[in-house]
């Protein structure tokens, strides 16, 4: 099978298995991140009557939205032949969401 056409200067895509490497880490940090979450909402759900705690609950798990959203555009940015470089927003937002879910964490433990 020929490799796909590609740009002139474009850079060659290694077949080595660093995509599939890479796609697996954000699917399991993506996990992860969803077990904490829920792990927060069922915290608050314990707490009767705590508004805080269900305020950081609801917006922890906006953040595991907002996380979710990340992840798959990085995904799919790997699986092209020729993925462009990781974008800095796409760095600053997935690490915007885990501060925001460790915050809220927080807010609901204290």
């Amino acid at each position: 099978m020929p490799p796909p056409p590609t740009e002139p200067d474009a850079p060659v895509r290694d077949p080595g298995a660093q995509p599939e490497r890479t796609r697996l880490a954000w699917r399991r940090t993506t996990l992860s991140f969803a077990i904490v979450a829920v792990l927060a909402v069922r915290l608050a759900l314990h707490q009767e009557g705590s508004a805080a705690a269900a305020v950081g609950a609801a917006l922890g798990l906006l953040a595991l939205v907002a996380f979710l959203a990340v992840a798959q555009r990085r995904i799919r940015a790997v699986d092209r032949p020729a993925p462009e470089v990781q974008d800095v927003r796409v760095a600053v937002g997935a690490a915007a969401c885990v501060a925001a879910l460790a915050l809220f964490g927080a807010v609901m433990v204290l």
